[in-house]
């Protein structure tokens, strides 16, 4: 399959890329819907086959993880009713998952998952390239230079995301 006709849009999969636990990982949830599988059939495949997803490769995230992946959440309705903490999946586990789930459109998912991760790790090493490379101007020039470094460094830095209350809000009197 061509790259400029793939199955899932790269957008689609780059969005569901997260980091967590200094892992860049893909919830099953996430996974599942991209495999057009339920969630369930996911996990029950991976549980008969466990041997092949070691720590590494997957981990289960904890409650207080998972309390606050809900928490940052937009939409809420998708956690609905899961009773157990997500799976998260490595790119070497998302890897392992095309031999699990043995269908063509996994094969062909799994393909655009890991163009996916790929293009991330260039995007990351490039971004470092460029930060040792300004470490290196910076080094060769002198104090008057000091303000327009200063100002680059402030526009690498990706914007924060504001937390967003909901509900009421109480005032103190």
């Amino acid at each position: 399959m061509e790259q400029n006709k793939a199955l899932i849009p790269a957008k689609r999969i780059e969005h569901s890329i997260l980091i967590i636990r200094d892992h860049k990982v893909m919830l099953d949830a996430d996974l599942a819907e991209l495999y057009g599988v339920e969630t369930r059939v996911l996990t029950q495949a991976v549980r008969r086959n466990i041997d092949r997803f070691p720590e590494d490769f997957m981990f289960q995230l904890s409650p207080e993880e998972f309390r606050i992946l809900r928490s940052q959440s937009v939409t809420s309705s998708q956690w609905g009713g899961r009773r157990y903490p997500p799976y998260a999946f490595t790119e070497q586990g998302v890897a392992m998952l095309s031999s699990v789930l043995n269908s063509e459109r996994a094969i062909q998912v799994n393909i655009e998952i890991i163009r996916a991760f790929v293009r991330l790790r260039r995007l990351l090493a490039s971004h470092a390239a460029l930060s040792r490379r300004l470490d290196e101007l910076e080094k060769k020039y002198d104090a008057r230079f000091r303000a327009v470094f200063d100002a680059i460094r402030q526009l690498m830095i990706p914007p924060e995301k504001g937390k967003r209350h909901l509900g009421f809000k109480t005032f103190k009197e």
